[in-house]
């Protein structure tokens, strides 16, 4: 490939460790800032509506688990197809496979908006509210399902702008988006004293952002990616979902492991308890953002060489990024041990029931940071590579499979102790099966 064409394509060049990181940084910064403003965002609701309302939050959060793996599915797997044609050097084609799945993304959204409205009640009973916590959930979940088409096509279009090279815009529109989120909440929750209604009106708005802006940049066309009338190819929305599947089942099993949580810390220390594991599943986010980001970000790379057969450039970028990872892996470790005690802060009030529950957790959980950071990867990886089988038993074993197996065993034995080491056990074991996968399909994709 000639010069001129690397620029118009930046996936194209020989990436050093330096240049990759520069890649994937703008991915990596808006993810530890879509993970910032989520703790923001809870902080908001702690604070000015109540623990009942941060309570609600992770009751309802196995639908937003949903809404988001359908939406990652589309966009992770639909960026391995595009990615690896724009590699092949079918513009055209990869253009026109974009825009069908962008489309299919708005009517998947549009689908969810209909029926989550006329079944809110339903759901809401079904995921196990109490009736303290039902109207809290009621008056968040209605609105945030008005707001789905814009939080799907804020997905797309944040995952789609870096696998058209664009990293940098991806990373300002989930800033925006963000930045919007918060000074929403403070408006309607603090002057404006709408409680948890405002939170869920504040997210809603701020998916706007991404979306019109997505919709504005793809349109004019000055990219290698823009909107073109599709071609009505089925396979390619079957083939996106096939390879995105691990990032759905990921969500899913999220959602199943968050019901679980709930239920047993209910049973367990009541709505307290369903605080606590609310401020620690939000914080995992945030510590876990730095992952995904990267993992999101390097994607693209990964699909682009494999597509274009490029071996040599396929092993230096895997090489790259395995040793990111371990290094991340030990300095969030340390962090999560050193600060955790002042993230729940932000939550909880000292000496607080909610504040003692989460504190205690936060002496176990980090250790689950040491072994995610892998598994995340690798389970991308695999979908980049278009492999969305082994990257789905990844995703369901560290989100949902062995979270499950320990949630159903430990507590009965451990008490909330068993709660707390239910996912750095889950995690550890789902390590060892990511390393045995990647040893035993080394010479298949060709990254060592």
């Amino acid at each position: 490939m000639n010069e001129t064409q690397a620029e118009e394509n930046p996936l194209s060049q020989d990436f050093t460790i330096k240049s990759l990181l520069k890649f994937a940084f703008p991915t990596i910064v808006m993810m530890l800032l879509m993970g910032l403003y989520t703790i923001v965002d809870t902080v908001f609701v702690a604070r000015f509506a109540g623990t009942n309302a941060l309570s609600a939050l992770n009751i309802v959060c196995p639908v937003i688990n949903l809404i988001t793996g359908l939406g990652t599915m589309l966009a992770m797997g639909g960026s391995a197809i595009v990615a690896g044609k724009m590699g092949a050097g079918e513009t055209v084609r990869a253009s026109q496979d974009f825009t069908l799945i962008i489309r299919a993304g708005a009517l998947l959204g549009a689908a969810i908006t209909i029926s989550g409205v006329v079944f809110t009640d339903s759901i809401i009973w079904g995921l196990g509210a109490s009736r303290i916590l039902f109207p809290y959930c009621r008056e968040y979940l209605f609105l945030l399902f008005l707001f789905t088409p814009a939080s799907m096509m804020q997905i797309l279009f944040q995952n789609l702008i870096v696998t058209a090279g664009r990293p940098g815009m991806g990373m300002a529109l989930g800033i925006s988006a963000g930045a919007a989120n918060i000074l929403f909440d403070y408006i309607f929750m603090v002057p404006l004293q709408m409680g948890i209604k405002g939170a869920a009106l504040g997210t809603g708005l701020g998916y706007l952002i991404p979306t019109v802006a997505g919709i504005l940049f793809f349109t004019a066309g000055k990219g290698s990616l823009h909107f073109r009338k599709p071609v009505m190819d089925i396979s390619i929305l079957a083939g996106s979902c096939a390879n995105g599947f691990s990032e759905m089942v990921s969500q899913a099993a999220s959602a199943v492991s968050t019901f679980l949580f709930n239920r047993i810390m209910m049973k367990l220390l009541g709505e307290d308890g369903v605080a606590a594991i609310t401020i620690i599943i939000y914080t995992q986010f945030l510590l876990t953002a730095c992952y995904i980001g990267f993992s999101m970000g390097v994607a693209p790379i990964i699909s682009y060489n494999y597509g274009k057969q490029d071996n040599a450039r396929l092993k230096k970028v895997f090489s790259i990024c395995m040793r990111f990872i371990i290094l991340v892996s030990v300095v969030i470790f340390g962090a999560a041990i050193a600060f955790g005690s002042s993230l729940v802060s932000f939550f909880a009030e000292k000496g607080t029931s909610v504040y003692e529950i989460a504190e205690k957790g936060f002496r176990i959980f980090p250790f689950s940071f040491l072994f995610c950071g892998l598994n995340i990867f690798t389970s991308a990886a695999f979908t980049a590579l278009s492999d969305g089988k082994l990257s789905a038993v990844l995703s369901f074993l560290r989100t949902c499979g062995l979270i499950l197996v320990f949630l159903l065993i430990l507590p009965e034995f451990m008490g909330v102790t068993g709660v707390w080491l239910a996912v750095p056990i889950a995690e550890l074991l789902t390590m060892i099966v990511a390393l045995s996968f990647l040893y035993y399909n080394k010479d298949r994709y060709h990254y060592a």
